[in-house]
């Protein structure tokens, strides 16, 4: 560390006109915290604390800040935590992607305006990880990703379950009559049973995956559970490794270029992960000033396995991952198609620490490349005239009959007339129908919702149908499963070809194409259009809500703000 980047306490002084006032004043409040001469004078290391009432995932958190603690002074820091916005997934309205790049300019400013020399990023639920990243990279300073860890499972009648895949599969069974009141009160209470993150390869642990195969995380640390001792060893060597960054020049912009990105995309086919990563990545990468293209993701997908054999898209949970070898097993894997010489944030690139990683793998679980679960990627983009920026199908998570053919469109024009009519018993709807949700996207009042996931109609799940064709600009829980075309873009309320649906239509998937198209001639379209004159996505009059409204981007720009971006 040399003398001109390490500064402490003495950085980013308030400007009252005299400097030496400023240091002499900050100091003495500092004083006030009962700190020593020796330890202000330490170099100071930034913890973005995400810990809230309000966020279940992290409840574990102030036990890992005392070990980032404990790694950052033992090291020869002065480790200093602030909080910043917290975004429990369950907990806000109408929907987390809404505050995601609240969080991210919280994490920036705040990195910004404080003396800190290096930062480490406190996050683990679904939104938390990404807008750390987001705003860790515009801010410019050395940091490191530490995430809470995913849950343990819980038990019901010698069934393992873990949240929230289990959730969506025991609701389904609930409408469709097979399991009772009693039932459903018993397993609500038995699918999240510790702290941390749900227990599958949901949103959260695939956020979680991709930023150690970014790079910016240590490695091995992507998949503890939240509650086993390795998570606060884990936390401790974080903040060791924090002090480490100080000086290095090993800035996020060194860390996450176009070829880290690309590695992070192999990594979330190879692992089946979640359709919101797709979004989250976008946005990290844009504020890099790199574009993700989904027709680059196409040509990954083909050329990269699923190995993951994990719920949604298998049979095992997180906790089986990371004894099963983690993310490191994955990244040994696919390394022949990985860009090994890409820096991380220990100082060695993936190359070097590969390498050195030679651990036993469960191949039950991490499958070998010669032996994949699945011989392509778990995603695909779709384009189309009903998507001519794209969609997304998580087709490891769906069913292979329904990937070609024709449906019949059964419309609802919002969520609202959704929860309305799906269950109607007099729904005019057949099981090989694709149900089509419209005015869920990011410029909607709803800002995205993971609400893609259709229910399958009450009086189609009686029968036992268990899985249909649906579409929407909405997302999707990376916890769900089923053949959910998501992130149409651009939405119905900007104008896009999705708002011109009605039903009876015809619509064609084909995924062997990459293909979804509005089976409807040109100048109908074009009736349609006149007919719905210009589209004014609703603007609320003050706050956030309005700055969300005048600055969001489509899905193809991960859902950020015009003007966070490079």
């Amino acid at each position: 560390m040399s003398d001109e980047t390490v500064r402490g306490l003495a950085n980013g002084l308030t400007n009252y006109g005299d400097k030496d006032f400023a240091l002499y004043l900050r100091k003495s409040f500092a004083r006030s915290m009962g700190y020593s001469d020796a330890m202000l004078a330490r170099p100071t290391v930034g913890i973005a604390y995400t810990q809230s009432g309000f966020n279940n995932c992290h409840r574990h958190f102030p036990e890992m800040l005392d070990a980032v603690k404990r790694g950052v002074i033992a090291a020869g820091g002065l480790p200093l935590e602030f909080p910043t916005v917290s975004l429990g997934e369950v907990f806000l309205n109408p929907t987390s992607l809404r505050f995601r790049n609240l969080m991210s300019m919280d994490t920036e400013e705040m990195i910004r305006a404080q003396p800190m020399d290096s930062v480490v990023l406190m996050g683990g639920c679904d939104k938390t990880v990404p807008a750390q990243l987001m705003g860790a990279l515009s801010a410019g300073r050395p940091a490191i990703q530490l995430v809470g860890g995913p849950m343990m499972t819980g038990r019901h009648k010698g069934e393992r379950l873990g949240a929230c895949t289990d959730c969506r599969r025991f609701w389904a069974q609930y409408r469709a009559g097979t399991v009772d009141d009693r039932e459903i009160n018993q397993i609500e209470g038995r699918l999240s049973t510790t702290s941390g993150t749900c227990a599958v390869m949901g949103t959260a642990s695939t956020m979680a995956c991709i930023a150690e195969a970014l790079g910016m995380m240590i490695p091995g640390t992507a998949a503890i559970p939240a509650v086993h001792a390795d998570r606060l060893r884990a936390a401790e060597a974080t903040g060791i490794a924090a002090v480490g960054l100080i000086g290095s020049g090993r800035t996020p912009d060194k860390i996450i270029t176009a070829k880290s990105v690309e590695n992070a995309l192999r990594v979330l086919l190879a692992i089946g992960g979640s359709t919101n990563a797709i979004i989250h990545l976008t946005a990290i990468a844009g504020r890099a000033g790199i574009r993700i293209s989904l027709k680059r993701l196409n040509e990954l997908s083909d050329s990269t396995p699923v190995l993951v054999n994990l719920k949604p898209t298998g049979a095992n949970y997180m906790e089986d991952f990371f004894a099963a070898g983690g993310v490191g097993a994955v990244l040994r894997e696919i390394k022949n198609s990985l860009h090994l010489d890409c820096l991380t944030i220990t100082g060695e690139t993936l190359g070097e620490r590969l390498a050195a990683d030679d651990g036993w793998v469960d191949h039950e679980v991490v499958a070998s490349a010669a032996k994949p679960i699945e011989p392509v990627g778990g995603l695909v983009a779709l384009f189309g005239s009903l998507a001519p920026k794209g969609a997304i199908l998580k087709r490891s998570a769906a069913d292979e009959k329904l990937f070609e053919g024709e449906g019949r469109a059964v419309v609802f024009d919002s969520l609202e007339d959704m929860a309305n009519r799906i269950d109607d018993p007099n729904l005019d709807v057949n099981p090989d129908d694709y149900l089509v949700l419209q005015n869920a996207g990011p410029f909607s009042a709803s800002c995205m919702p993971e609400a893609g996931y259709i229910p399958i109609p009450k009086k189609l799940a009686s029968k036992g149908v268990k899985d249909m064709v649906r579409l929407s600009d909405a997302r999707m829980s990376g916890t769900a499963f089923g053949t959910v075309i998501l992130h149409i873009t651009p939405d119905t309320a900007s104008g896009g070809p999705l708002a011109f649906v009605r039903n009876g239509d015809r619509i064609r998937l084909s995924v062997k194409n990459r293909a979804i198209d509005l089976l409807i001639s040109p100048e109908e379209f074009a009736k349609r259009k006149a007919a719905a004159g210009p589209f004014k996505p609703p603007v609320p009059e003050r706050g956030y809500g309005k700055l969300y409204a005048q600055e969001i981007l489509g899905a193809d720009e991960g859902c950020d703000f015009k003007f966070l971006k490079p």
